[in-house]
């Protein structure tokens, strides 16, 4: 075994249904319908697990199969490029995170403070409670 391939991530091969939802994918949705109707035509159970398939994963609802299969997560911190608005981009995603942090102790803050008004309210029952029945033993 040469050190390229020693070093080399490992890829698995993917299966025929990878490749099969692939391959529709880059056709859009119209393959995946006519997969469906097709299913449906040569044996019923495969066009009813074709179809609840693609309500299961949004193919169904989606405008594009290919849009599904983008990730956000991994284009915000992709390099643009461009030196100046990767900053920009990097300034404006810390400056959003802090308000975030920034909101969330506010939230936590704002239950604390419920909990506490509650535990309060609860106390003064317990002690009105308490007043009262000492004081229908007294006239008793």
């Amino acid at each position: 075994m040469t050190s390229a391939q020693q070093t080399a991530p490992y890829v698995a091969n993917p299966g025929w249904f990878s490749r099969a939802e692939s391959w529709l994918d880059s056709k859009g949705k119209a393959a995946w319908i006519a997969a469906m109707v097709l299913g449906f035509i040569f044996f019923w159970p495969v066009g009813l697990a074709l179809l609840f398939y693609m309500i299961w994963s949004n193919r169904m609802f989606s405008k594009s199969c290919r849009k599904s299969m983008k990730s956000n997560s991994f284009t915000a911190m992709k390099s643009s490029g461009n030196a100046a608005f990767d900053a920009y981009k990097a300034e404006t995603l810390r400056r959003l995170q802090d308000e975030q942090e920034n909101f969330e102790a506010f939230l936590a803050r704002l239950r604390e403070a419920k909990d506490k008004a509650e535990f309060d309210q609860f106390m003064e029952e317990r002690a009105n409670a308490a007043q009262d029945s000492r004081d229908d033993q007294a006239n008793a």
